[in-house]
């Protein structure tokens, strides 16, 4: 891809040391609490300010493009027909109406042929098929159909290293949303989205700042962190999208007046650079977005991102490092650290101007 080296990139250059406590366990309340560690890349600075204070720091006139995704509860727990051994399916996207594309855990419980009893006996599942990627094609039989039964008896999949994980809280079904959420198919949220509030996003109106939806359905290809020794041998899953025409005309205009176009969250980029034309201009309209931006990327629509603080090795900070620079990102993640910032899905966050 244009603007990449062909110098290998080792992935351990995008480690950085995290107190576990400053993994946040509970949600900023209300959602524009939220810290906000403002990074200017042409100061090379950073400062510290609040997330309600967002539509004082953006400029009139810029465009924001936010990711209206709904999180599904994607998460049915089990047991083994036969032995009763305890299982866990992720249900990732319908393939037909009563069979679905799953994450297992454990693996070696649920072969082809397994049959499963979930959410306590409410439904039967059969395992009866493996995928290439290491998940199972899952068939329900069920009193509902399969997106009732996770709305009944499903859990809202919350990252493992929230420690209710297993038992997340009821509140956490509309918690772990977007306000704005709107489209059902994520299986995880996209987190920058968590600090908006109504109010906050009629202010961001009422200061002239646009603002504009699409939706990428977020899969686990998004958080599943890089395992190569190097960041180029990793490769991204594709990703459901869609980009409604308005969102691109909006986009379109905004570059060609000049006004800034400011992603909320890395799944936004991803999206709007995915769909990025040679000469900037953004194709509306369905597919699945499987570009992996890592630094060398060239933005062609980004220019600046409202984004939350990621893991380590993971695909998430290689993006918010081609956007701001490594080294210029990890001393503003130092800096978080030192100054008690709370990281991840519940965390603060930040905004790379």
């Amino acid at each position: 891809m244009l603007g990449y080296t062909s110098v290998p990139m080792d992935a351990s250059l995008f480690d950085y040391e995290l107190p576990r406590e400053l993994i946040a366990q509970e949600p900023a309340e209300p959602r524009d609490a939220s810290r906000l560690l403002v990074v200017d890349r042409a100061r090379r600075s950073w400062e510290d300010r609040a997330f309600v204070e967002l539509p004082e720091l953006l400029r009139r006139g810029d465009c924001l493009v936010a990711n209206r995704s709904r999180v599904i509860p994607a998460r049915l727990l089990g047991v083994t027909e036969t032995g009763g051994q305890a299982v866990e399916l992720l249900l990732l996207r319908p393939i037909e109406a009563d069979r679905w594309a799953a994450l297992v855990r454990p693996g070696r419980r649920c072969r082809v042929g397994v049959r499963l009893v979930l959410a306590g006996g409410a439904a039967r599942a059969t395992v009866v098929a493996e995928t290439g990627a290491g998940a199972r094609v899952v068939a329900f039989a069920a009193p509902w159909p399969v997106r009732e039964l996770l709305e009944r008896h499903g859990l809202p999949p919350l990252p493992p290293y929230i420690d209710r994980h297993d038992s997340p809280k009821p509140e956490d079904r509309e918690r772990y949303q977007t306000v704005y959420a709107r489209d059902e198919g994520s299986v995880a949220a996209p987190t920058a989205g968590l600090h908006f509030t109504p109010a906050l996003l009629a202010r961001l109106e009422a200061r002239g700042i646009s603002i504009h939806y699409l939706t990428l359905h977020v899969g686990p290809g998004t958080f599943r962190p890089l395992r190569a020794e190097h960041v180029e041998a990793h490769r991204m899953d594709g990703e459901p999208i869609d980009i409604p025409v308005e969102t691109a005309v909006a986009v379109d205009q905004a570059r060609r007046e000049g006004r800034r176009v400011v992603a909320v969250g890395t799944t936004t980029t991803r999206a709007l650079e995915w769909a990025a034309t040679a000469d900037g201009r953004v194709r509306p309209g369905p597919g699945e977005a499987d570009l992996y931006v890592r630094p060398g990327h060239r933005f062609r629509i980004v220019d600046a991102l409202v984004t939350n603080f990621h893991l380590p090795r993971s695909t998430l900070l290689l993006l918010v490092s081609a956007l701001a620079g490594r080294e210029l990102v990890l001393d503003a993640y130092r800096h978080a650290v030192a100054h008690r910032y709370r990281f991840y899905s519940y965390g603060d966050a930040m905004l790379i101007a």
